[in-house]
């Protein structure tokens, strides 16, 4: 069986912080954001609402995306999820 890996941004109520992220298991990892269980960064500033993500085959792939996203200005971020996710909806909400 294939893994599957995952970049995703996340961002808070009123779309004021982004926050780029990796993992092999979206949902479980959406969980973990949203019941806050680790003292992080995301934890601090409220970050439970998915407003983007990208699959990957291998995980140097999405490690190269992570990266390349994180480098980017904020402005570059905004309008990849303006691109995607126009009403900032919360893409976890779809996850099954």
């Amino acid at each position: 069986m294939e893994k599957t890996y995952f970049v995703y941004i996340l961002t808070n109520t009123y779309n004021t912080v982004l926050y780029v992220g990796v993992t092999n298991n979206l949902q479980r990892r959406m969980y973990e954001h949203v019941e806050k269980r680790a003292d992080s960064f995301t934890k601090k500033y409220n970050l439970d609402k998915l407003v983007y993500f990208e699959s990957f085959p291998n995980p140097a792939d999405a490690i190269r995306r992570e990266k390349q996203l994180k480098g980017g200005s904020r402005q570059k971020k905004l309008n990849l999820v303006e691109t995607i996710n126009p009403k900032w909806k919360n893409l976890a909400d779809d996850l099954v």
